[in-house]
């Protein structure tokens, strides 16, 4: 077995977890690369939060292990854990007490944590104008930002987040994902569960897909959106056009789309199917690249009889 890899902040191995006659997880591997916002997706009960807990070492797999930093987490989880931060639902805090009091007993229990420290959390969660106000006249995104400030308090290299912008309205979505890029920025690996698509593709490196417990993607976010890339294609004469694209090298299919053709091809292609289409006198009034969401391949990979269904 070769080195491990230092540039793998987080990998699972085959993680196999039941419950019962149910299959939760199965062979589940994943690969989470250092300095990277990582995105977590699949429909409900698909297994985001059973791959946490077990990530975590809260449960423990019927199969497989986890590795955090190169250590096999089931002999040196202790180890692994104390350079890990994490929010699952957020944690509780004492509503009469304000934020930094509510830090500095988060921080006792778990080892004890100075007052600079506490600043600087603070400050990187967008709290230090409000330090000193009771949590109970807390907003529902300032909580999850305290939340986020806890996990922060021992400066982990890994966070780990499930579902973090759950119930905040669109302009403490926004905040937070904009706390959660500025992380990454600064060399915090993030690994983000959520059901928010359009979140996710705004603030994740990279995603992973599961469905029923098993891996159906991972990669770049912007490569998988690319994948079956397609150009928007409008001609002087598009029923000439239609056939003449479809001989054209790189082109994989040409279809009709209401007042456009629909050409699967990359935008590289972009010169030799206008060359193309102008050696026969058929010339271009608009050519540009078809917009693909991380939604629309999310959903054609989870629909039953899509890709891993």
């Amino acid at each position: 077995m070769g080195a491990a890899d230092p540039d793998i902040v987080l990998r699972t191995v085959r993680l196999t977890k039941r419950y019962g006659r149910r299959l939760a997880l199965a062979d589940l591997d994943l690969e989470v690369r250092r300095g990277r916002v990582f995105g977590f997706l699949g429909p409900n009960g698909a297994g985001k939060t059973t791959c946490i807990s077990l990530i975590l070492g809260l449960i423990s797999p019927a199969g497989g292990h986890v590795e955090m930093f190169g250590l096999n987490t089931r002999s040196r989880q202790s180890e692994a854990l104390r350079r890990t931060g994490a929010i699952l639902e957020g944690p509780s805090f004492y509503p009469h007490l304000n934020a930094r009091d509510n830090l500095r007993i988060w921080g006792a229990v778990s080892g004890g944590t100075d007052a600079r420290r506490i600043d600087e959390v603070l400050s990187l969660a967008g709290l230090k104008g409000r330090a000193r106000d009771k949590v109970r006249g807390y907003s529902l995104g300032m909580t999850q930002r305290l939340a986020l400030a806890t996990a922060l308090l021992h400066d982990p290299e890994l966070l780990i987040l499930d579902e973090p912008t759950n119930g905040l309205d669109p302009a403490g979505m926004r905040e937070f994902r904009g706390l959660i890029r500025e992380l990454g920025g600064a060399g915090k690996t993030v690994f983000v569960s959520s059901h928010l698509l359009n979140e996710v593709e705004q603030m994740c490196d990279d995603v992973a897909i599961i469905k029923e417990g098993r891996l159906i993607t991972q990669g770049p976010v912007a490569s998988l959106v690319r994948r079956g890339e397609a150009l928007e294609v409008t001609t002087t004469d598009n029923e000439r056009a239609q056939g003449i694209l479809r001989g054209v090298e790189g082109v994989g299919g040409v279809t009709r789309d209401g007042d456009c053709l629909l050409v699967e091809a990359p935008r590289e292609r972009s010169a030799e199917i206008s060359r193309a289409l102008a050696e026969q006198q058929i010339y271009l009034w608009e050519l540009k690249p078809r917009e693909s969401t991380l939604e629309e391949f999310f959903l054609e990979v989870t629909a039953e009889g899509g890709t891993g269904g």
